[in-house]
């Protein structure tokens, strides 16, 4: 009913608007039709006073014809200018009110998924914290509802992680520390990390050794953790993960492959834009934020690198980081 109402308020916002263009359009077409009128009038009436025996009087028709003439390119140049420049605007004006609309109904459904998200991990840990408080568990349980625990801080964790740093590079505030970083040992570690916290997945990790980027090392990491968990979320758990770092000359590339649902083909460009979730149904019941892929747009950026994806066949998405050395 949400959406339903967003998008019927968006077509009303439409229609509004284009028919008060259409009819300021209307109105210059008036404007300029009772003009060249009102110089026909003007016209009819100088050619009256002249006496048809006057001896000027063809010089003097041709010079209220000529001055007709000219007013009426006048008043179509005018015209056309005003009329040109007051369209642009009308359109430029037209699209930043649809995006700014589209942004608000973005940052809404972006502060409902962080809620959702913020509260399953704090209900999750609360729970088990007090069942552990309450209940005289086996040690092996108590281990389990920890480890259970300490994951769920971790994914909130990694949320705040991205809604901070997605902050601070788009307000330009972010203190960079950019030095030279072993990324094979990042990509190693977070890999690792992820296969003991997934262990129900599936992961084949090709890296190659003593790769060295100047880079800042906590977006790098935060770059990989984006790419994984987007490749986690949206493929089955009995499918394969591959994440690969390989250098060849002069270009480093790290790729997450998946063979989850895909990216549609109109979403490609999209679904780095910030907030932006692909309509398809199996993204839209998935959990997310709209964050991780703008972020790691961001963090490409920052580190100017290239962040594209392509389709992986049959199916599943490749994310490819492509840094440059010099």
């Amino acid at each position: 009913m949400s959406g339903l109402k967003k998008i019927n308020k968006l077509q009303f916002i439409r229609v509004i608007y284009w028919l008060f263009l259409s009819y300021m359009v209307v109105a210059f077409i008036w404007w300029y039709v009772t003009l060249v009128n009102q110089n026909e009038q003007l016209a009819k009436v100088q050619y009256s006073v002249i006496l048809k025996n006057d001896n000027r009087f063809v010089e003097k028709s041709q010079a209220i014809e000529n001055f007709q003439n000219r007013k009426n390119t006048q008043y179509l140049a005018e015209g056309l200018t005003i009329l040109f420049l007051f369209l642009l605007g009308a359109i430029y004006v037209y699209r930043s009110l649809i995006k700014q609309i589209r942004y608000s109904n973005q940052q809404q459904n972006f502060m409902m998924a962080v809620t959702h998200e913020l509260k399953t991990p704090i209900a999750i840990t609360q729970l088990n914290i007090e069942t552990i408080l309450k209940r005289q568990l086996a040690p092996d349980q108590q281990k389990k509802m920890l480890e259970v625990s300490l994951l769920e801080t971790q994914r909130l964790d990694n949320l705040c992680n991205n809604i901070l740093f997605a902050s601070q590079l788009d307000m330009g505030s972010y203190q960079a520390n950019t030095q030279e970083v072993d990324f094979s040992y990042i990509i190693e570690h977070t890999t690792t990390t992820y296969k003991n916290r997934f262990q129900d997945r599936k992961f084949a990790i090709s890296i190659q050794d003593k790769i060295f980027i100047k880079g800042e090392s906590v977006l790098l990491q935060l770059l990989l953790n984006n790419l994984i968990d987007n490749a986690i979320k949206y493929s089955p758990v009995d499918t394969v993960i591959y994440v690969a770092l390989v250098k060849e000359n002069n270009l480093i590339k790290l790729s997450v492959t998946d063979e989850g649902v895909g990216v549609p083909l109109e979403d490609k460009d999209k679904i780095f834009e910030k907030f932006f979730r692909s309509g398809a149904e199996y993204t839209r019941t998935t959990k997310g934020t709209g964050l991780g892929l703008y972020l790691c747009k961001r963090i490409a950026i920052f580190h100017n690198a290239k962040l594209e994806v392509a389709a992986h066949y049959p199916k599943g998405s490749i994310f490819t980081f492509t840094f440059t050395t010099h």
